[in-house]
């Protein structure tokens, strides 16, 4: 059972068909909407299991990344941020409601129900600090300012082998030597260490924070600067 459950739900770039799962731990994720309180606003984000899988529930690791913007420890008020494969869009809400302006983004199919969620969720004077934008990696980042993001945000978007290059050359892109990537998840796979041995030859990285009860990571990562031969 559980290898059936892996494969419906990692087969594809976030966007997989549903099917019905009977395990309990999965059965919050059936739910048509799941509810918060961050940034001191209590938000209610719609998630559609049966229409676009693992792209529109809220997952732990959106969770746990939240709780971290909340810390302060990464400056957002008034800087440029960017979420990748938003989802329900959790992360970048309350990254909106922090202060910063935000470049939401995941693949074309997940948009409506994505800008569905930041309208709900975020009130009007928020709302024009928010773009929710088309964005699958490693293809027409030439729309996307080359370093032109102060803060990176990616919450449980680690998962499948085949999007880790595209990923990669996404993070570079989006990122200058001043850049702060936040990636939250769980490691739950061989593979899922060694794209952060893949990350760890472009980037410092460092774990920032680890939610035991949820078994999510958090790591900072900043962009190596290269070596000038003198």
């Amino acid at each position: 059972m559980c290898k059936r459950v892996q494969f419906y739900l990692f087969q594809s770039m976030a966007l997989v068909p549903y099917v019905e799962n009977p395990l309990p731990a999965l059965s919050k994720l059936h739910n048509s909407s799941a509810q918060f309180r961050f940034a001191n606003r209590d938000l209610r984000l719609a998630q559609d299991w049966k229409k676009l899988g693992v792209a529109a529930v809220v997952w732990d690791a959106a969770v746990v990344m939240c709780m971290y913007l909340e810390l302060g420890r990464v400056e957002l008020k008034g800087k440029k941020a960017i979420e990748l494969g938003a989802g329900t869009g959790l992360v970048g809400i309350v990254a909106a409601l922090l202060g910063a302006r935000v470049t939401i983004t995941d693949r074309e199919p997940a948009l409506d129900f994505l800008s569905a969620n930041v309208k709900a969720n975020l009130p009007p004077d928020s709302q024009q600090s928010v773009v929710v934008s088309e964005l699958t990696w490693g293809e027409g980042l030439e729309r996307y300012p080359a370093g032109g993001f102060d803060v990176v945000l990616g919450a449980d978007i680690i998962y499948l082998e085949d999007t880790f290059l595209p990923l990669l050359e996404t993070l570079e892109h989006l990122s200058s030597d001043a850049t702060v990537v936040l990636l939250a998840c769980k490691l739950r796979y061989e593979r899922d260490t060694n794209f952060l041995g893949m990350l760890k030859q472009r980037f410092t990285v460092e774990e920032v924070h680890y939610d035991k009860q949820r078994d999510i990571h958090l790591y900072k990562a900043c962009k190596l600067t290269r070596r000038r031969d003198l």
